[in-house]
């Protein structure tokens, strides 16, 4: 069965950098492209950026121009790397297929921006 597994997450300052990554197994990685979402304290789980089959990726207004996101379909693996970083970017970071279909959750991985 498809599996998502995010890592990469952990505390950083103000205007600090991370780099999160999302490893997929049971699924043809190749073959779809993949969302990154978020879930900040007390909000609902949001769509941040979709890195698209021919490596290409977008975003939304917030994260654009201080995320970018990758991928490495040698390793089944997304990435997304994340530049100064503000307070208001902190939560559980996800990734999945998009558009969405059946394929569960993974546990996130969380970001905390805080000095």
């Amino acid at each position: 069965q498809v599996q998502v597994v995010e890592s990469g997450g952990g505390l950083v300052q103000p205007g600090g950098s991370l780099r999160v990554s999302c490893a997929a197994s049971g699924i043809i990685f190749s073959h779809y492209a993949w969302g990154w979402y978020r879930q900040r304290p007390g909000n609902q789980r949001e769509l941040v950026a979709i890195v698209l089959t021919n490596g290409t990726a977008d975003y939304v207004p917030s994260v654009k121009g201080r995320f970018t996101a990758s991928r490495d379909n040698t390793k089944n693996t997304a990435y997304m790397e994340m530049k100064s970083l503000k307070p208001e970017d902190t939560a559980v970071y996800y990734c999945n297929p998009f558009p969405r279909g059946t394929a569960p959750w993974g546990q996130g991985t969380q970001v905390t921006v805080s000095s």
